[in-house]
C-alpha cells in the first residue's frame, strides 16, 4: 500500500484550502475530511518515539 507522507498530506490540505472546499456533504468536502484525518494520524505516528517502547514500556 502506498501511504502518503506527512509532507504530501500537508500539501493536499493546502490545495483543498486554496480551492475553498466548504464543509458540506459534497464529495470534495468528504475527501478533504478524510485527508485531514489521515494527516492528523500520520502526524501523531511520526511524533511517537518508539525508543520509549523498548522492553515493553508501552503498548502500540
Amino acid at each position: 500500500m502506498n501511504d502518503f507522507t506527512l509532507d504530501e498530506l500537508n500539501t493536499l490540505i493546502a490545495v483543498f484550502e486554496k480551492a475553498g472546499v466548504a464543509d458540506d456533504s459534497s464529495a470534495e468536502a468528504l475527501m478533504f475530511s478524510r485527508i485531514k484525518t489521515a494527516q492528523a494520524e500520520r502526524a501523531e505516528l511520526e511524533s511517537m518515539d518508539f525508543d520509549d517502547c523498548l522492553g515493553g514500556a508501552c503498548k502500540l
